[in-house]
């Protein structure tokens, strides 16, 4: 099978991990990349020997001949890239989550994307995890029996608006970008959801939107859902950028805690066992979980494109876990639980 050619609009920082991930598989080529700062869209394409360049989305689209396309570009030009890809015929188009600044947005996108005929995919990368996927593994083996009620954190100190000092003034911050990752978790381990009640806070000085949130959801199973989510927590193991989670059972319990250690607890005691990660050029290895993540995300969604199996990471699938981040942002506005069927 002939490779399936494709660009990358967006060459900034988390570019080089995306193309990366995309390097390792066989079945794409990369055959131009945009960015609006021409230099760095040079610097990536000089790494992973892309033959053109482009400062003008225009040129790319009206010169290239491309099955799919990957925006890595700012939350708020998505929809921007998604509506020009779709003018220009492509029939496959992979955005960077969280897909859009707002609900509204999003759904839009969806519906453009719908009635063109183009398949929409959302590179929501944490439950491509290593460890999240064996997390599930073990779960849906029964070995703890039926799941009654969960915990899933991420609890971190990264100093974040030191390094991106614009997320100071986000009206909105944790619940659009690690919430796209843990409520998206929370969906592929244990489903839907029914409800939820949700709180945040500022607790770092100076910022505009929210650094901590913290979400009951009850899931369509009765099964109750705790989550919580910060980048103000002191803690022995930080967790940014993977996750913390423990499950319980009737028969026992899974906890995926520091080090990537999965520690499944019976009546007949507790077995340990350690996800470890091949090493990469292009990733950084103290953030390996997420950087390797990737290359699962990108293969599904490759699979897909090619007829081979469907991709998790749809558009209108991703469209739920969107809908929990602004459901959770009126709950925690209005202090109130949100029923899940009557949020629209």
């Amino acid at each position: 099978m002939d490779k399936l050619k494709f660009a990358v609009l967006g060459c900034g920082f988390w570019s080089k991990f995306q193309i990366g991930a995309w390097s390792e598989l066989d079945g794409a080529e990369l055959v131009a990349v945009y960015n609006r700062t021409a230099s760095k869209a040079q610097k990536i394409a000089d790494y992973f020997k892309v033959p053109r360049v482009y400062d003008d989305p225009e040129k790319l689209f009206s010169n290239e001949k491309l099955d799919f396309v990957d925006i890595i570009t700012d939350v708020d030009t998505h929809s921007y890239f998604v509506e020009m890809a779709v003018k220009h015929e492509i029939k496959h188009v992979i955005c960077q989550k969280p897909m859009a600044p707002d609900l509204k947005t999003a759904r839009s996108m969806v519906k453009l994307c719908s009635d063109s005929g183009t398949k929409l995919y959302i590179h929501e990368n944490y439950r491509w995890q290593a460890p999240v996927r064996r997390f599930k593994q073990i779960v849906d083996s029964g070995v703890i029996g039926k799941p009654f009620k969960a915990r899933v954190s991420f609890l971190s100190g990264y100093p974040v608006f030191d390094n991106q000092p614009f997320l100071k003034e986000l009206d909105h911050f944790i619940l659009t970008d690690m919430g796209s990752h843990v409520l998206d978790v929370v969906r592929f381990l244990f489903g839907e959801c029914d409800s939820l009640w949700c709180q945040t806070r500022a607790v770092n000085h100076g910022i505009k939107g929210e650094d901590l949130a913290v979400i009951l959801m009850e899931m369509s199973n009765g099964m109750p859902v705790y989550t919580e989510m910060s980048y103000a927590s002191i803690v022995e193991h930080d967790t940014f950028s993977t996750l913390n989670i423990l499950v319980e059972g009737e028969k026992g319990s899974i906890l995926l805690g520091p080090g990537f250690e999965l520690r499944t607890t019976t009546r007949q005691g507790t077995k340990s066992e350690i996800v470890v990660f091949p090493s990469y050029p292009w990733a950084d290895p103290d953030y390996i979980v997420n950087h390797e993540s990737g290359i699962h995300v990108n293969l599904n969604i490759l699979e897909a494109i090619q007829g081979k199996t469907k991709a998790e990471n749809s558009g209108e699938d991703n469209l739920e876990t969107v809908r929990l981040i602004w459901a959770s942002y009126e709950s925690a506005e209005k202090g109130k639980k949100i029923i899940m069927k009557d949020f629209i």
